[in-house]
C-alpha cells in the first residue's frame, strides 16, 4: 500500500504541485523509468577500464541522465528549484561559503571512482561506482532537506534504500553501526587544506536506521547524475536528519561494532550529536530550532514554518527511538 509521507504542519494548499502536474510527471517517468539494468548478484568488484575510463568526462559517467520511477516514498510538496539545491549548499571540502561548493567543485573528478565496502560484512570489497548504481532499480524520492542552520529544501533525489546494498553485502551479527566516508584530496577540494574540520569527512549510522527504505543511497537528482557540488558520484541521504548526516561523495563504507567518532560530533560534541534527529525542542546551542526558512521562496523575508518532528518522516521513523531520551540523545 502507498505511504504517504504527511504531518500536521504540511503545506498550504496553494503551496502544493497541482495534482495534474505531478500526475503527468509520473507518467513521463513512468514512461521513461524502467529499472536501470539488473540486479547484481553477486556483487562483483570492478573498476572502470582505460577505454571507458577516457569517454567519461571529469563532471561524470557518459550516461549523464537517470531513468528512474517514482517512489511512493516521495512528498508530495513543490521541490526546491534546481539552481538554489546546486548553487546553495554545505561541502566543506570546497569552502564554507554556500557558494563555495558550486563555485570550486568543477575540479572534482568523479570517475573512475571506486568504494571501499568494509569491516563485518561477509563480501568485502572495492567497487566501481557505476556498479553499485546499478545494484538496484533507481527511484525518483522527493524528500525533505533540513539544516541544522535553519533552513530547508525539498529536493527529487535519485538512489535506492541502502539496504539493498546491505542485502548483498551480508553484514554480520557484530556490525552495529555503519560509517561513511567521504573524499579528502587537497588537490581536487581546496577545503581540505584548511583546519575547520578534521578530514577526511566521517559519519554514521545505527545499523537499523541504515536499514530503513528511507535511508537512500544516493546517485542522482532532478532527473540527472549528481553534481559535484552536491556530492558526486554517490552520497547517503538520510531525511529525517540534519543534513550534514547525509555524507557525500563516499569512498569508503564500513560496517562497524562500535559507535563511529563523526567529524561534527568530534569538532563540537555539544552542538552536533551522533544522532542528529530533527527535533524542534532541541535547540542548538546558538538558535533555537523551532522553525526554518525554505530556500528559494521569497528570501530571506519569507515566513518562516514550523520545523516538524524528524523532519515530517516520524510516522515512519519515530519507533526506531522507543525509549531513549530524545533530548540526551540528540
Amino acid at each position: 500500500m502507498p505511504i504517504r509521507i504527511s504531518d500536521p504542519a504540511d503545506p498550504r494548499p496553494g503551496e502544493i504541485t497541482p495534482r495534474e502536474s505531478w500526475e503527468r510527471l509520473r507518467e513521463r517517468r513512468a514512461l521513461l523509468g524502467a529499472a536501470v539494468g539488473a540486479a547484481l548478484t553477486p556483487l562483483v568488484a570492478s573498476a572502470a577500464t582505460p577505454a571507458a575510463a577516457a569517454t567519461q568526462a571529469a563532471s561524470g559517467p557518459a550516461d549523464a541522465k537517470l531513468d528512474a520511477k517514482p517512489s511512493v516514498l516521495s512528498t508530495m510538496e513543490r521541490p526546491t528549484p534546481r539552481e538554489d539545491v546546486t548553487g546553495y549548499n554545505n561541502f566543506y571540502e570546497f569552502g564554507t561559503d554556500k557558494s563555495d561548493p558550486e563555485r570550486y567543485a568543477k575540479s572534482l573528478r568523479v570517475r573512475p571512482w571506486t568504494v571501499a565496502i568494509e569491516g563485518e560484512v561477509a563480501k568485502p570489497g572495492r567497487f566501481d561506482v557505476d556498479d553499485l548504481r546499478r545494484l538496484a532499480p533507481l527511484e525518483e524520492r522527493i524528500y525533505r532537506l533540513r539544516c541544522v542552520e535553519g533552513w530547508s529544501m525539498v529536493i527529487p533525489w535519485i538512489g535506492y534504500s541502502f539496504s539493498e546494498l546491505m542485502k548483498r553485502v551480508e553484514p554480520t551479527g557484530a556490525a552495529k553501526f555503519v560509517e561513511f566516508v567521504t573524499l579528502a584530496d587537497p588537490k581536487q577540494m581546496p577545503g581540505v587544506r584548511s583546519m575547520v574540520l578534521a578530514w577526511p569527512y566521517t559519519e554514521g549510522l545505527r545499523i537499523d536506521e541504515a536499514a530503513h527504505p528511507l535511508t537512500l543511497l544516493t546517485f542522482g537528482l532532478y532527473g540527472d547524475v549528481l553534481p559535484p557540488q552536491n556530492g558526486a558520484p554517490m552520497r547517503v541521504v538520510v531525511p529525517w536528519k540534519y543534513g550534514f548526516k547525509s555524507a557525500k561523495s563516499l569512498v569508503a563504507i564500513r560496517f562497524v561494532e562500535r559507535q563511529p567518532l563523526t567529524s561534527w560530533h568530534r569538532a563540537a560534541p555539544n552542538e552536533y550529536g551522533f544522532y542528529a534527529n530533527v527535533n524542534p525542542e532541541v535547540d542548538h546551542p546558538r538558535w533555537s530550532q523551532a522553525t526554518e526558512r525554505r530556500i528559494g521562496e521569497g528570501g530571506l523575508f519569507v515566513r518562516r514554518q514550523p520545523t516538524r518532528m524528524f523532519n515530517g518522516y516520524g510516522e515512519q521513523v519515530a519507533s526506531l527511538y522507543a525509549g531513549m531520551d530524545l533530548r540526551r540523545e540528540f
